[in-house]
């Protein structure tokens, strides 16, 4: 056990050597002839025990140790003196928050003795004061828990939040079903906005662990270093800022479910250790020599082509065929066109709702413009469309095309209609020319050389097209953030 720091403050000499002699094997005894010698080393060091004489010259025990207060206000002080001073010792007990008055003469036992109570008091403050700290650190933290827990409970999600019903929609049902009840790791594919987190949550809370903790955490989102200590939590002094051991997510959720977003933007460091909880259901907090048992059901999700990741070395091929035990596909929206309405409708509802908002409904021109858009932010993108429609509606009204966003209105695919144009070849043609440009700069990010050779013609053509029609390449660039 590491020694604690006493400190004895005597303007005699002789007195110091001898204490500092008596204590020196138990403690590191540090000693001072003065007050404002004493009240120097203070503001260095952190004394369990002070240890001062009452009187000394030019600032005596009593007016010593109430200043030592400000400095050290956690230390235990014993004060000293041969005199028969009842006002001084009054004040000492009052004023300088004196534990103990020890008169002189002493024996040297009975001071060792006092001093070693001294020493234990200080301990016992400090081991009080800690498990406090903790205790209100772990109040919070289960607060903490148990108000995600409630949220999630609230925001519950059941099977009929999977919306739509194309043949890829009801193949995803089969296997969610087949999935949900067991303990098997999933493996979610799919662009981005395609819905991975919503159906890791509709896994989660129709499965047998919907009373435990579901988290979630995008792992290209924070350095490796942060997510190390958000997976798997760290212990104090692990590194500049750990203040005290934090629990992670494998730990906090153990019971539940863990859904790890961008699995394939990890660290092979990373990898290896969640290698490990896969394989033993075992994490090692940062900084920690031990390991700790967690029972975890592992959801990850990608956008990435994992299995071509692993040809180029950038992810373990053991940890790939860990994750991948049970992969779901969700394809993107412009794969499952016939479920668009029946989202549109949701979203209408759910937005009307949160903003307590009567909408009667779309116009079927606004629907059929929406069903013919490109999609690069997928279901992600309808929603957010959606909710700006019910945003702008009038109360009582239904959402019409002229409010649809201007992506929308230049990106939907419309059919040439002979009532609008009537029999004019050139405008008909023109229309559909434009369309197509305008359709092809969308799926290329406003690549000009891609989208003309989508078109089959020359770059040089496309231009003199873009200039014709008034189209600007760079405004479909933004469209895909």
């Amino acid at each position: 056990m590491e020694k604690q720091t006493i400190l004895i403050v005597d303007d005699q000499q002789e007195i110091l050597n001898s204490l500092q002699r008596l204590f020196n094997s138990e403690y590191k005894v540090l000693t001072a002839a003065s007050g404002a010698e004493a009240l120097e080393l203070l503001k260095q060091n952190r004394p369990a025990v002070i240890l001062s004489d009452q009187r000394m010259p030019e600032m005596d025990g009593v007016t010593f140790l109430k200043n030592s207060i400000v400095l050290r206000p956690d230390a235990v002080r014993l004060m000293i003196t041969g005199y028969a001073d009842i006002e001084a010792t009054i004040d000492a007990v009052n004023e300088a928050k004196i534990y103990q008055y020890i008169s002189k003469p002493f024996e040297p036992q009975e001071l060792q003795k006092s001093l070693a109570n001294a020493v234990e008091r200080f301990l016992l403050v400090q081991q009080n004061r800690a498990l406090q700290e903790n205790l209100k650190r772990a109040n919070k933290t289960l607060q903490v828990e148990k108000e995600e827990l409630q949220k999630q409970v609230e925001q519950q999600l059941d099977l009929g939040n999977l919306i739509g019903s194309s043949p890829p929609m009801l193949h995803i049902f089969k296997l969610v079903k087949k999935v949900m009840n067991t303990p098997t790791t999933v493996l979610l594919l799919g662009d981005t906005g395609t819905g991975k987190e919503m159906l890791a949550r509709i896994i989660h809370f129709n499965s047998d662990k919907k009373d435990k903790m579901f988290a979630a955490q995008n792992c290209g989102a924070i350095p490796d270093t942060l997510l190390q200590s958000e997976l798997f939590g760290h212990v104090r002094g692990s590194f500049t800022g750990a203040v005290a051991d934090k629990k992670g997510l494998f730990e906090t959720a153990d019971g539940g479910t863990v859904f790890l977003d961008e699995i394939g933007d990890t660290s092979p460091a990373l990898q290896l250790n969640l290698l490990r909880v896969l394989q033993e259901g075992e994490i090692k907090p940062v900084g920690s020599s031990t390991v700790k048992k967690v029972d975890v059901r592992v959801i990850a999700a990608t956008n990435k082509n994992l299995q071509e990741e692993v040809k180029a070395g950038r992810f373990r091929e053991d940890l790939f065929y860990r994750l991948s035990v049970f992969p779901i596909y969700l394809p993107p929206l412009h794969e499952r066109r016939q479920d668009i309405p029946e989202l549109i409708r949701y979203f209408i509802h759910k937005y009307a709702r949160r903003i307590g908002k009567n909408i009667t409904g779309i116009s079927k021109q606004a629907e059929a413009m929406l069903v013919r858009a490109q999609y690069p932010g997928n279901i992600r993108e309808l929603e957010n469309e959606i909710e700006r429609l019910v945003t702008l509606a009038d109360e009582n009204s239904e959402i019409e095309e002229t409010s649809l966003s201007p992506r929308f209105l230049e990106l939907s695919l419309p059919e040439i209609s002979f009532q609008e144009e009537g029999l004019n070849f050139k405008k008909a043609c023109a229309r559909l020319e434009k369309t197509l440009i305008v359709q092809a700069l969308q799926m290329t990010g406003g690549n000009i050389l891609r989208a003309a050779e989508e078109l089959g013609l020359s770059r040089a053509g496309l231009h003199k097209m873009l200039k014709r029609h008034e189209i600007h390449p760079g405004e479909f660039k933004k469209q895909l953030f």
